[in-house]
């Protein structure tokens, strides 16, 4: 290593004046996504490549000067010799949606074979070989298709052809760029491995990319230009002059830090880190943006970095130590579970003990801080968790059980990634789940956000845990055969400014939109610039590193039309016309992404799920990227728990069967959808649980079995178990489910949140930071004594009926009856008859219902039956025997017994043993 000196602080000299033959590889940022620049750039035939058309991804991008550097020696095979800036004219539109010709953007696939066949030439990078590792790096991401299905799926797009012509034709464009100058999507997707920390034996690698923080004034003697950014942290005792970083001509900082002379590492693990910085805003510290860990110290608001590298020893950390000893000036005062109280404050000073993070009320599972401070246990976990059990295989149908690992105890208080994981993980099997969904996984300082505004993309939530914590809890659902579903947020990132990305290098434009365009007024968030190139880095490999590093199933991406619209989807009233999707008012920027990440997911991990929040609507959606779709495997059908709500706040009287009927089924064809009678949207403070809407104030009084029941309670409870079977059963091809909803789940939930006193002087009130709404409380649906069970039952019923009959992913779907005099509605889904009454005082004896198949029907589900809190109504011994003739529509049918406010479903007796196989003639129909 070689060095200069000013003023006695020792400098490292820049990689284009002094190159090591030890030294990494060449590297280069992306001064605000020049088109065709690249960290790792492949080598070319051509010694000069010149790009001198504006770019079409960064619509906020200065003017830039043309710059260019020489090959050396050191140079790997996947750097290039010379890359090449070249000045932008500033005056694009981003408007412009649609070039004078499309063709002229479009490549060739067998060009994209060419490079795919170049890269696996390439040298391949060692890795070590442990049980379950993904096998993505061996994969190759197929090229574009020609993108024009789409028009045979459904004619209506012809209309917009130019517009989604357009669209994929910038999609291909982008593709092509990354085969070129990143040598394919599947390595540009391995951003960590070159930006933030990385380790080599001979130490540690940090590298940023924050181009707009300052370049001071050069040295003479040296004759460069050099930089003033340091990265300080406990290592260094947090001298910004001991580690002082060098800048590219790409905005890309970096520094090496030798291992100590005794071959440890220079930075130990656990230590707190944050990069400093001189920026147009003023001097910055700032949490590292690709930061694996970061946690709240005591006294402190913001985050701080953490550099997480377990080592093979436990080594203390004096400020984890400091935590811990802060902890004892904390009174606890143990009171009943329901009016246990612990505030946001005492849980900050209680972060990490032996381990894990323990909290002065977390008794169930851990010792108690005091004990811990006593015992002087003051180390972090050590050890790297190694995967154990394989990931599941996608299942056919998806029922997903959705939940927050925080307010997953009954407790009032923060719950762990290790208690989770031993208590809730069974329930969700025990259930018939066979997913689960998680939300608030990635690095959120408020927590009241729900875990939607990310301050840290690539670090798991330090209040639940460690990393490794999380990845044990992962590995326990694999081991239940439970896919783990990540809720991820690409679609806007916090507005912090002191542990977020907000304002990272000083400027307004460095991962957003400049302007009011990268402001979300509802959110009071940041929002992506998907057109700039290291943007597209950094959010493909943040979905890359979950799936990867982590074992994550898949995602379900949040907020997708705020992305894929400039008006966010906000005070607009989607209709249903194309128009409203193919405009200017599109995000074409934001729909590219939209495909490369499902590209990248699906081509590297096949197994993988991808889920989009979309409310609009979008055409195209859940269609495969090569068919010129977006690339979802499914869209959350936001609708229809909407449309509960709404109903619910009217009379029984006012229900509209058909009403019903087409909300559950108003979706494309080809595209499947997630349903759900409610999520956690629903139950946020201001709102109320679909138990909470139909029995309200009674539930407090009238759900224990030793007392009568009330009108409210008993509609409450046949209501709440036919909404979900009937959304379960038409909605889509899969089902989503919050926790504690399946036993209705009463009140709301509401984070733990102090007074907040506005600008203009006004103060809204917040809870006292009370965690007693901010839990689920398991124990009333495990109550036998309690009405809770009954629901709790039927849910466990309904999911494995689906498990059992598959009738979510049958092809066969028919509606044969939708009476709005009866109340009634009657439909096939596979092998099995659905019949739904909605009247709340008239049942009916001899109801007749069509079938499509002749024979004995026999009950399988019936939401009357006493162990689901009904009334014994029916007799599941009686035998129906179908009779020919049609009747509404259907070859066949029966009758049966309909009492009021139940749903009952039939099954032939001939599918008692396979009744999910045998759908061929059911699907002709």
């Amino acid at each position: 290593m070689v060095y200069y000196t000013v003023s006695g602080i020792r400098f490292r000299c820049f990689p284009s004046v002094y190159n090591n033959s030890k030294s990494q590889s060449s590297f280069s940022g992306d001064p605000l996504s020049r088109k065709g620049l690249s960290f790792f750039l492949k080598k070319e035939p051509s010694s000069l490549k010149m790009f001198a058309e504006k770019s079409s991804y960064d619509s906020d991008s200065p003017n830039i000067a043309v710059t260019t550097t020489t090959p050396t020696p050191s140079t790997t095979t996947k750097t290039t010799s010379e890359k090449v800036l070249v000045p932008l004219d500033g005056n694009t539109s981003e408007d412009s949606q649609v070039p004078h010709d499309v063709e002229s953007l479009t490549m060739e696939d067998n060009q994209i074979v060419e490079e795919q066949e170049k890269q696996e030439t390439s040298t391949p990078l060692s890795e070590p070989t442990i049980i379950g590792k993904s096998e993505a790096k061996s994969r190759l991401i197929p090229p574009p298709g020609s993108g024009q299905r789409i028009y045979e799926i459904d004619p209506s797009l012809t209309g917009f052809r130019q517009h989604l012509d357009y669209r994929y034709a910038r999609y291909k464009t982008i593709r092509q760029e990354i085969d070129k100058y990143e040598g394919g999507l599947e390595v540009f997707s391995r951003g960590y491995e070159k930006l933030g920390f990385t380790c080599s034996e001979t130490g540690i690698t940090y590298r940023e990319w924050a181009p707009g923080a300052k370049v001071c004034a050069g040295s003479i003697l040296c004759h460069v230009v050099f930089s003033w950014a340091a990265l300080i942290g406990d290592f260094n005792n947090w001298n910004p002059n001991a580690d002082v970083m060098t800048r590219n001509e790409f905005g890309v900082w970096e520094v090496f830090l030798p291992n100590n002379a005794d071959g440890s590492p220079p930075i130990p693990h656990g230590s707190r880190v944050k990069i400093r910085m001189d920026t147009p805003s003023g001097i910055k510290d700032s949490i590292p943006a690709w930061i694996k860990f970061s946690v709240q110290a005591p006294g402190e608001i913001p985050y701080n970095g953490v550099y997480y590298d377990p080592p093979e020893e436990k080594r203390p950390h004096m400020w984890l130590c400091e935590i811990q000893r802060e902890s004892r000036s904390v009174y606890h005062a143990r009171t009943t579970r329901a009016n246990q109280v612990v505030s946001k404050q005492l849980i900050d000073q209680c972060q990490f003990a032996n381990g894990q993070f323990k909290y002065p009320n977390n008794s169930a599972k851990s010792e108690s801080v005091a004990e811990v401070i006593r015992n002087n246990q003051c180390s972090i976990k050590s050890e790297n968790y190694i995967f154990k059990h394989p990931q599941p295989k996608r299942p056919k149908s998806l029922r997903i059980y959705e939940a927050h690992v925080g307010m997953s105890s009954t407790e009032p208080l923060i719950n762990t990634y290790a208690n989770f994981r031993d208590d809730v993980l069974p329930r969700i099997k025990r259930l018939g789940y066979n997913a689960v969904q998680i939300m608030a996984i990635q690095e959120h300082s408020y927590y009241a956000s729900f875990g939607y505004h990310v301050t840290n993309f690539f670090a798991p939530s330090s209040r639940c845990g460690t990393p490794d914590d999380l990845k044990s809890l992962i590995d326990r659902a694999h081991e239940l055969g439970l896919l783990v579903l990540m809720d991820i947020v690409h679609s806007h990132a916090s507005n912090n400014t002191l542990d977020g990305l907000n304002m990272f290098d000083g400027t307004d434009s460095h991962y957003f939109h400049s302007g009011s365009r990268g402001h979300h007024w509802m959110w009071d968030s940041r929002l992506f610039n998907y057109g700039s190139w290291e943007v597209l880095r950094f959010l493909l490999s943040n979905a890359r590193w979950w799936l990867d590093e982590y074992k994550f199933d898949g995602f379900r991406f949040d907020g997708v039309t705020s992305m894929m619209y400039t008006h966010h989807g906000l005070e607009v009233a989607f209709t249903g016309n194309y128009n409203e999707y193919f405009g200017y008012a599109t995000d074409v920027d934001a729909m590219v992404y939209l495909m490369v990440v499902n590209d990248m997911i699906h081509g590297l991990f096949p197994e993988a799920v991808t889920i989009g929040e979309d409310v609009s609507g979008m055409p195209t959606f859940c269609i495969p990227v090569q068919d010129g779709g977006v690339g979802f495997d499914y869209r959350l059908h936001m609708a229809i728990a909407d449309k509960w709500i709404d109903l619910l706040k009217k009379r029984d009287e006012d229900w509209r069967m058909g009403e019903i009927v087409h909300t559950l089924t108003n979706r494309r064809w080809m595209e499947k959808c997630v349903s759900y009678a409610e999520s956690h949207d629903q139950a946020l403070v201001g709102d109320k649980t679909i138990a909470f809407w139909l029995m309200d104030k009674d539930m407090y009084d009238f759900m224990a079995l030793d007392r009568p029941s009330t009108p409210r309670i008993d509609r409450g409870i046949a209501l709440h178990k036919m909404i979900r079977l009937i959304t379960m059963g038409l909605g889509g091809e899969g089902y989503l489910n919050f926790m504690g909803n399946e036993f209705g789940h009463p009140e709301w939930i509401d984070f733990p949140r102090g007074k907040q006193h506005l600008p203009n002087g006004k103060i809204i009130a917040g809870n006292d930071n009370s965690f007693d709404k901010c839990r689920r409380r398991f124990d009333l649906g495990d109550a036998d004594y309690l009405r809770y069970r009954g629901m709790q039952e039927f849910d466990q019923a309904m999911q494995h009926l689906e498990e059992i009959y598959g009738f979510m992913t049958s092809e066969h779907q028919y509606i044969s009856r939708k009476s709005e005099g009866d109340r009634i509605i009657v439909f096939e889904r596979g092998n099995l008859v659905f019949v739904f009454n909605f009247h709340w005082t008239n049942s009916y004896s001899d109801y007749r219902v069509g079938c499509l198949k002749p024979g004995k029907y026999k009950v399988v589900l019936d939401s009357d039956d006493p162990l689901f809190g009904g009334f014994k109504r029916l007799d599941h011994n009686a035998e129906y025997f179908s009779f020919d003739g049609w009747y509404d529509n259907r070859p066949h049918s029966f009758l049966v017994y309909a009492p009021s406010r139940t749903a009952v479903v039939y099954a032939l007796v001939e599918d008692e043993l396979e009744p999910a196989e045998n759908e061929a003639e059911s699907a002709a129909l």
